[in-house]
């Protein structure tokens, strides 16, 4: 119990900081990337981690979660950016300059969360039953290997495609692959540090959780 909470919690902490990192667009070896693609790539190995010890409804459950927490967040900063400041402490306009929300970029990011951590969940599922349950770092590679480029393919091309020049997008969409298949082989062993769910007890439903 006590490594579900901390994986779920991790998980759920991380896609908010990603988000939060990514409004700003950094240069890395030439390259344009979105500064969320630090962190958030860990996501896809706590997310398998979760899977591993919950089963896929509990995977399901967390991902939906988390990206409703996402969208709470960026109300919530958008509110706080419209209140009226306090004058006596000064227009504090560097609040809404960085945390006010591009809802291009929030709803960008919810749905290519949403998407590519689903489609992650029924390719591990699917390596698992149908191929090999035995090597366990083969179905979070094989997973990730379709989630992480879809993942990057559907968040750069809706927040950024018709803003930036095709070839910006194209390379914010190749560094952040490159960036999410690398911490991806880095995190790879974690998988291990968890146990496997039992197989005889059925998946947790919404409802169990």
């Amino acid at each position: 119990m006590n490594a579900i909470v901390i994986l779920v919690a991790s998980y759920i902490a991380l896609q908010i900081f990603s988000d939060v990192g990514s409004l700003r667009i950094v240069m890395l070896g030439g390259m344009s990337i979105d500064a969320g693609t630090f962190i958030y790539p860990l996501t896809f190995t706590l997310r398998d981690m979760v899977h591993k010890t919950m089963g896929k409804q509990g995977a399901r459950l967390m991902i939906i979660t988390a990206a409703g927490f996402n969208l709470l967040m960026a109300l919530y900063f958008w509110m706080v950016s419209i209140l009226p400041p306090d004058m006596a402490v000064g227009a504090q306009p560097e609040f809404g300059q960085v945390l006010a929300p591009l809802w291009r970029l929030v709803i960008a990011s919810i749905i290519a969360e949403v998407i590519s951590e689903l489609t992650d969940t029924e390719i591990y599922s699917l390596w698992k039953e149908k191929v090999t349950s035995r090597h366990q770092w083969s179905r979070v590679l094989v997973s990730n290997a379709v989630s992480i480029p879809l993942d990057s393919l559907i968040f750069c091309w809706i927040a950024f495609g018709g803003l930036f020049e095709g070839s910006v997008v194209w390379s914010i969409f190749f560094s952040n692959t490159i960036i999410k298949f690398a911490t991806t082989l880095l995190s790879l062993p974690a998988i291990y540090l968890v146990k496997e769910k039992d197989p005889l007890k059925p998946d947790a439903s919404p409802t169990q959780c």
